[in-house]
């Protein structure tokens, strides 16, 4: 059956479009007899208004987007419910995409919602210098980055954790725990949280008198669980006397593959090999060895970032780009203890 069009309900009230317009948008434009008409006709015919048209019509979309990195990570999970938490108290519409850590799928999504013309874009991004995001805000749609720190990004607003710090975090608690051959699993390098936490566990390498150099750097094609596993493979290629007693893993799920790989392979956390993941995923707690993790405040970078978007939204040019650091936080549980000598 075909849909009841704008006309349908003019002709059956025997009205104007304008006039039934009007009582959808500007109802005390019109006189009550009128409007009482056209409610019945809307009624009997069942017309259900285009939202979205009359949106565009108006030129204020009431849908904003957030692109993630890896919808498939608990993480983005987690900030998502935080945008849509200001996004509902706003009257607003969220769409989520997922660039699923594919450059290219991310430049597709970022085309599409151009095309869309959302009221607002919220990204964590492959490369936060892709000229679609340029492109975006030139077109006059407000861009906040999420989950990034603000490295040349003065013409939009940033929410993110200090990632630098938080590598700095996770290898001083090794170094603290006794560890001195150490090892960080992470990948790709371009990711640039990942390359900033890798930038910060170096500097607590210096800082702690150990030589940067020395960290195994165990790179991964992806944040998963999976590459997590491959990279214990990896791990377990070594000998015991060159692999690193104590590793840092650029999030929680690569850390659980890499938990996951050890324990069914007879390496014992942390006896022999401690680990700390990033994120604090509500999962991390749970694992078979609770994970010692760095944490971010998940939600509150969502809302941060939906408020900061709503607010660039609403006031246009006069809008001052806000650029907000979270610090992470280490939380401490049973996959990290100090090394036991073991034989080559």
């Amino acid at each position: 059956m075909a849909s009841v069009s704008i006309k349908d309900v003019a002709a059956k009230a025997g009205v104007s479009l304008g006039t039934v317009s009007n009582v959808l948008n500007r109802p005390d434009t019109v006189r009550p007899a009128t409007r009482a008409r056209v409610e019945a006709a809307i009624a009997e015919l069942g017309f259900v208004p285009n939202a979205s048209a009359r949106q565009l019509a108006a030129g204020r979309s009431r849908t904003i987007a957030y692109l993630v990195l890896d919808a498939g990570n608990p993480f983005f999970t987690d900030v998502a419910r935080g945008v849509e938490e200001v996004a509902r108290a706003s009257g607003l519409s969220l769409f989520m995409c997922n660039s699923d850590q594919d450059a290219d799928r991310e430049d597709q999504y970022l085309e599409q919602l151009a095309e869309l013309r959302v009221r607002g874009v919220l990204i964590t991004a492959m490369d936060y210098t892709n000229p679609r995001l340029r492109k975006l805000r030139r077109q006059g749609v407000p861009v906040v980055l999420v989950d990034r720190a603000p490295v040349d990004a003065e013409d939009c607003c940033t929410v993110g954790v200090d990632d630098v710090a938080g590598g700095e975090l996770a290898i001083s608690h090794l170094v603290e725990a006794g560890h001195r051959h150490l090892g960080m699993v992470g990948g790709p390098a371009d990711i640039p949280q990942v390359a900033d936490r890798h930038a910060g566990a170096l500097n607590a390498m210096s800082a702690a008198g150990l030589d940067p150099q020395g960290l195994v750097w165990i790179q991964t094609d992806a944040l998963t669980i999976a590459e997590g596993r491959r990279a214990g493979e990896r791990l377990l290629g070594l000998s015991k006397r060159r692999r690193p007693t104590g590793i840092f893993c650029a999030n929680d799920l690569l850390a659980l593959g890499l938990l996951q790989h050890l324990t069914q392979h007879g390496v014992r956390v942390p006896e022999e090999v401690a680990i700390v993941g990033y994120d604090d995923i509500e999962y991390a707690a749970a694992a078979a060895v609770p994970l010692t993790s760095v944490a971010q405040p998940r939600q509150l970078l969502g809302r941060t970032a939906a408020r900061l978007l709503a607010e660039e939204s609403d006031s246009g040019a006069t809008h001052e780009h806000q650029h907000v650091v979270f610090p992470p936080e280490l939380i401490a549980r049973a996959s990290t203890a100090a090394p036991r000598t073991v034989a080559s």
